[in-house]
């Protein structure tokens, strides 16, 4: 957890430095370095494809199966494949028209070549080819290719097949006709270069994921993942065949009806009936594609995805703008129009109609119009696309609601029930976040809190029990380590709206300690620690504890663990012991190699007493702790010689254990907690703590046996 501390430096202007001794004429066109065809690529990569880690290695896969998916959305394909074949390679086949292999007229070079070795080369910006595309960052496979060791590109188009190869974005040799060929397509087979990225380790999970997903916006499309890296070997009379370790097809007919379905497959819906609609509407000279599908269900949070040319915007934009405005607006329309409101009933607000809503809003428009905020494309700019969507929900989801009388009557209930309990929440938070306690002025009595008011070095130690909490307050280092306990086992919030979370007197006093309020009112800046960790005891309570924690934080302080504020301590499971060497083990199976550790070294000191050496004072253990003792061993066999404490809880630690292993930012080993995939994730808190019983007993009976230390 150390900081990193830079040098100190003159600060020198540029305009002075400019101006000094002979820096000009050391200064000249020399110095200018031009980059040609795929060198910026390869020279500055987390440009293009985000980062060199995991995220950036499977962007690869990406960039080429958007290509495929831009021929499906063109109409033109109907299958594509990918394959993740041995020696890090992973091959992507589509059905469609196939790249085009003619001469380019700019570049004088095929255009297959062109397309893959030259930056924003392509069919997608300008012309017919491609009306609507996707892609993350608008570069293409060319940085796939420069970015790969090896390439192999393989074309079937007008009755042949044609195959290019490259190394590091480098042609073999020329594009060349090797066969014939019957159908149409392009196949890419690339093995990304280890000088590039930090590890080659494609996750299997994180395709599956992703693929889902969009075969999911590109209805009637299927999507084959077939996993060659570990085949399965089978014997039979006829000999030993190879199977691939494992496949998995998607298909979906019904597009993001089916998506929104899968979405809610752990929920208890509101109504059956799934609302959907699908349009093209002219706004000014665009004309934009409007798909919006929509359910809502029992429970209290919310989830909207917005696409756009099936790029995922994590942040919405004008798209998902022009959604929540219909939406809002319709069912106030519709509740009055239908007497639903009483006469001083005040209209819905936008966060009354999304309660326990999961709806999916896409939208496709000409690619060269697609405006997205930022290089990652999180959220989209188009103001047209909000007018558009708007259009389109209003005047359907009206229709909608006439047509289903007793689903609309599901949804204004739920509308009404969120609105109450909205204006119950405010009501307990300006009770408890009031200026005063967020000014920390009025700190919870419980809080032993740190000497140091900069939020950058602060940290808070979650604790359970004032057991643990005496230990560490005792252990903690005063000037910068702050420490609240708490009582028992937190309100599981998501079964709980924020009203009913306010009335709990932990939550109260945790919201209060952080200093950053809550939900709408939540302010990063006020936060008073940028180390929050969560530190339960090593057993089956801690853990539940931990987990509650997990979902009060992922579902009302998401923005801190994006920031990387949220740790789970780690303390260890064992202390093992002989003499003075004493240590510590955090697993099982790391309890049992010190164990043997020490016992080799017992057995090498005996031996070398055998031959004549002499135990040094330094060596000889104290009277009080040359007891040995014993404890069964897996297995059945006796560990003799050596002491060995199983750790409860962290309130049998003395303060000086508990600082050295678990509160010494020099010693300490903490797991910083991100949100990698969050639709997954949201999933995960669904499953294991929402209303529904029996998608948790599945969970539990799949994943018991990765269960380690489980206390019963």
């Amino acid at each position: 957890m150390a900081k990193k501390l830079a040098k100190k430096t003159k600060n020198t202007s540029p305009v002075d430095s400019a101006t000094k001794g002979s820096g000009e004429e050391s200064y000249s066109a020399k110095d200018i370095y031009v980059l040609e065809g795929l060198d910026p690529v390869r020279k500055r990569p987390g440009m293009y494809i985000g980062s060199t880690g995991v995220s950036g290695l499977h962007h690869l896969i990406w960039e080429v199966v958007d290509n495929s998916i831009d021929e499906a959305m063109a109409g033109y394909a109907k299958n594509i494949a990918i394959t993740l074949l041995p020696a890090n390679r992973v091959m992507v086949v589509d059905d469609g028209r196939g790249i085009p292999v003619d001469i380019h007229k700019q570049t004088k070079k095929s255009a297959l070549e062109t397309v893959l070795t030259t930056l924003h080369a392509g069919g997608k910006f300008g012309g017919d080819a491609y009306k609507v595309s996707g892609g993350l960052h608008g570069v293409g496979v060319s940085v796939v290719n420069a970015l790969s060791v090896w390439l192999k590109a393989e074309v079937s188009r007008g009755g042949a097949l044609w195959v290019q190869e490259y190394v590091r974005g480098k042609p073999k040799y020329a594009v060349k006709k090797i066969g014939k060929s019957e159908g149409t397509g392009t196949a890419v087979t690339f093995e990304p270069d280890p000088e590039i990225f930090d590890t080659i380790q494609f996750d299997w999970d994180a395709i599956l994921e992703h693929l889902r997903q969009q075969a999911y916006l590109t209805r009637g499309v299927r999507m084959t993942i077939i996993d060659q890296r570990q085949s399965i070997e089978t014997k039979d009379k006829k000999g030993v065949t190879r199977a691939p370790a494992q496949s998995h097809s998607f298909y979906f007919e019904g597009g993001i009806t089916s998506y929104v379905r899968y979405l809610n497959r752990n929920e208890t819906p509101k109504h059956d009936t799934i609302y959907y609609a699908q349009k093209e509407v002219a706004v000014g000279d665009k004309k934009i594609f409007v798909e919006a599908a929509m359910q809502y269900t029992e429970d209290i949070q919310s989830k909207e995805m917005g696409f756009a040319n099936n790029i995922y915007t994590p942040e919405g934009g004008m798209h998902l703008t022009g959604f929540r405005t219909a939406l809002t607006r319709v069912l106030n329309d519709y509740g009055k129009k239908n007497d639903y409101f009483k006469k001083d009933d005040e209209n819905f607000i936008g966060d009354d109609v999304r309660e326990g809503l999961t709806a999916i809003v896409s939208v496709k428009l000409l690619s060269s119009q697609l405006q997205f905020e930022g290089q990652t494309k999180a959220k989209l700019g188009n103001p047209e696309a909000r007018t558009a969507v708007e259009t389109v929900v209003a005047d359907t989801f009206e229709e909608f609601l006439e047509k289903h009388p007793d689903n609309a009557r599901s949804i204004l209930e739920k509308a009404f029930l969120a609105q109450r309990a909205r204006k119950a929440a405010k009501a307990a938070k300006e009770t408890v976040l009031r200026k005063g306690a967020l000014d920390g002025l009025m700190l919870p009595g419980k809080l032993a809190d740190c000497q140091s008011r900069k939020p950058e070095e602060s940290e808070l130690y979650i604790v359970e029990g004032d057991s643990a909490g005496g230990s560490a307050k005792s252990a903690r280092d005063r000037r910068n380590q702050a420490i609240l306990p708490l009582r028992g086992k937190i309100l599981n919030v998501e079964k709980a709206r924020l009203d009913k979370m306010l009335a709990s007197k932990e939550i109260r006093s945790l919201i209060i300690a952080l200093g950053a309020a809550i939900g709408n009112d939540y302010d990063q800046s006020r936060l008073r620690y940028h180390r929050i960790i969560i530190m339960t005891d090593a057993d089956v309570d801690g853990a539940h504890i931990r987990t509650l924690l997990l979902t009060l934080f992922y579902r009302y302080f998401k923005p801190m663990i994006e920031a990387g504020y949220l740790y789970i301590a780690q303390p260890p499971l064992y202390r093992v012991a002989r003499g003075k060497d004493v240590r510590y083990a955090y697993s099982d199976e790391e309890k049992d190699r010190v164990v043997k550790e020490i016992q080799k070294l017992k057995e090498e000191k005996e031996r070398a007493r055998g031959k004549g050496g002499k135990e040094s004072p330094a060596e000889k253990e104290p009277e009080e702790e040359q007891e040995e003792t014993s404890e069964e061993a897996e297995g059945g066999e006796k560990t003799k010689g050596v002491s060995i404490q199983r750790y409860k809880g962290l309130g049998e630690m003395n303060p000086e254990q508990l600082w050295e292993t678990t509160m010494d930012p020099a010693q300490r080993v903490m797991l910083q907690v991100s949100i990698e995939d969050a639709e997954e994730a949201d999933h995960i808190f669904d499953v294991l703590m929402g209303d529904e019983v029996l998608p948790r007993k599945k969970f539990i009976q799949t994943h018991a046996k990765a269960v380690k230390n489980l206390d019963i």
